[in-house]
């Protein structure tokens, strides 16, 4: 099957000390599901940022070991990822790679991304660049769930709009793909066991036939999720049923401040529900947490989420959930099915321009906005403490919903059935390449043109390859390198003849006065010629060769 080669960036994955963000979470999730599932005989890396390929290398060893060959493809070298056909970005910023790809042709190697958060202003201008872009079919971003997709076919939707307004709309072909493809799992690792459960409930002090239910996630009411709709459901249900609930909540905050403040503030909403806290962020507590309960708990109000996978976790691990009717929730629990979806309500489209006006001039920060925005969706609290009541009053009610929701996880979101989903995709777009004709190499980027090209009423004259070039006077190679080797001739080296082509030139010219350049470049290799010819301004630029134009 096809293959691609993955974007390698420390960045991606969790060197937080366990304080993972859902994007580290499933950018190692993923990589894990990979390594296990791809149909390959060899892997593709692409090396990205600062870390050194041995770091990075260790990097996937820590994250799942494996036996097949690697390859390794360095960070300047794209038309490698043209080798392979096909990049996979861990993030939406196909427009920046479209652009970094035009200089080989945009049918060099085919750009796949994906979506995460998509509220920020960074990616919602991420977005808006793939409507000018030099993107095609072959090119495609991934949504995590129908919702994240809605509201990004909603935003490119405005951006023609207004460019059809302005410009009477681009003159292009056909746009990057947008495809759905869930966020995956490592079912196996969510396996809980009776051991697990009994050590949790002593250490929390829960009896063991006391019905929990557990939240797994960031404790950040602003921009992950307000605490205070799961606290109230969980109180009306525990007044409704006359029966102890005890709440489970496992994860971290950003300080132990904001830590303090969020679970206080949880706590004085559920009087009558036996609140437990515990740090999330060890390895053992990650996949063991989730046996100490019997239904899972999120009612996500934050257009930060797009799919949420800790539903998609606690279904592996066997729990029914109860969950809000939002976002990517609406696409894996299925309603009566895996757990029960509680309702939601929001204000109507349009309604939202203050808000959104505030943000873009920065008058209020991504954390305001997100929060904001929540602090203006409800739910139906008689429909959530219906479910959650019916869940706390009847176990096998609980034993059925969480067998059909781990069975459910395992048949649709394991990654070892997402995987052959990402190389069907990556095969569909290398074919789509393929099929297109060869386009021009070496072109010019309107947003970061040429500098010689841009500045160029700058300079009285340009080079070009009909004029001659000369030795300085009396210029001796030993006094040449000499002077191209001080600080004040030798800062800012990027891509200039080195100091042994410099004597190579030195050298010719000795016995070919008043040469063409043309003619000195072919003692180079081609692919240094139109560098060489360049840099020949920069030994001019010291007196040791003489530049004159035709005439």
């Amino acid at each position: 099957m096809t293959n691609a080669a993955i974007y390698m960036h420390p960045n991606g994955f969790d060197t937080t000390g366990g304080r993972l963000l859902g994007r580290h979470s499933a950018g190692e999730s993923f990589l894990r599901g990979f390594l296990r599932h791809a149909d390959v005989e060899r892997f593709y890396f692409w090396h990205a940022g600062a870390s050194t390929i041995t770091e990075l290398q260790a990097l996937v060893e820590r994250i799942q070991p494996t036996e097949r060959p690697k390859t390794w493809i360095t960070t300047t070298n794209r038309p490698g990822i043209g080798q392979v056909g096909v990049l996979n970005l861990p993030g939406p910023n196909l427009g920046e790679e479209a652009w970094a790809r035009r200089i080989y042709g945009a049918n060099s190697y085919s750009i796949c991304g994906l979506t995460h958060t998509t509220a920020t202003a960074r990616v919602m201008d991420l977005l808006s660049q793939y409507a000018t872009a030099p993107l095609s079919d072959h090119d495609a971003l991934i949504c995590t769930s129908s919702a994240v997709r809605d509201s990004v076919e909603l935003q490119l939707a405005g951006i023609r709009e207004h460019l059809a307004e302005a410009y009477g709309g681009p003159r292009r072909g056909a746009e990057v793909q947008r495809v759905t493809i869930p966020l995956g799992v490592n079912a196996g690792e969510f396996e809980t066991t009776a051991e697990q459960r009994k050590a949790w409930r002593e250490r929390l002090d829960i009896p063991e036939d006391a019905v929990v239910a557990l939240y797994v996630g960031r404790f950040n009411t602003r921009e992950k999720m307000n605490p205070a709709l799961m606290a109230l459901a969980l109180e009306k249900a525990a007044q409704a049923t006359g029966q102890p609930i005890y709440w489970v909540n496992s994860g971290w905050a950003e300080s132990e401040a904001e830590g303090v403040r969020y679970h206080e503030g949880a706590r004085a909403l559920c009087p009558s529900v036996h609140y437990r806290e515990v740090d999330g962020r060890p390895p053992d507590v990650r996949f063991s947490i989730w046996s100490v309960g019997d239904f899972f708990i999120s009612l996500s109000d934050n257009i930060q989420e797009t799919f949420g996978l800790t539903p998609v976790e606690a279904m592996a691990a066997g729990l029914p959930c109860v969950v809000t009717d939002w976002n990517g929730y609406r696409d894996t629990v299925g309603h009566g099915e895996h757990g029960f979806r509680i309702p939601t309500i929001a204000p109507a489209p349009g309604d939202g321009i203050d808000l959104a006006y505030w943000y873009a001039n920065n008058w209020i920060g991504y954390v305001d906005y997100v929060g904001a925005a929540s602090q203006f969706v409800a739910i139906d609290f008689a429909e959530s403490t219906a479910a959650i009541s019916a869940l706390v009053q009847n176990a096998d009610l609980r034993r059925r919903l969480g067998q059909q929701a781990q069975a459910h996880a395992r048949a649709m979101f394991d990654w070892s059935q997402i995987i052959p989903q990402y190389q069907a995709l990556w095969a569909d777009l290398d074919a789509r390449r393929r099929r297109r004709a060869p386009e021009p190499s070496m072109r010019d980027n309107p947003y970061r043109p040429d500098p010689f090209r841009l500045f160029g009423g700058y300079p009285t004259q340009h080079l070009a390859t009909g004029w001659t070039v000369q030795l300085g006077a009396s210029v001796t190679w030993p006094d040449a390198k000499a002077l191209l080797s001080r600080p004040l001739t030798n800062y800012s080296y990027f891509n200039r003849p080195s100091l042994e082509e410099a004597e190579t030139i030195v050298a010719w010219l000795a016995e070919r006065p008043g040469a063409k350049v043309s003619e000195l470049v072919q003692i180079f290799p081609a692919q240094r010629r139109s560098a060489i010819a360049r840099g020949l301004l920069w030994i001019a630029r010291y007196g040791v060769i003489v530049l004159r134009p035709p005439g």
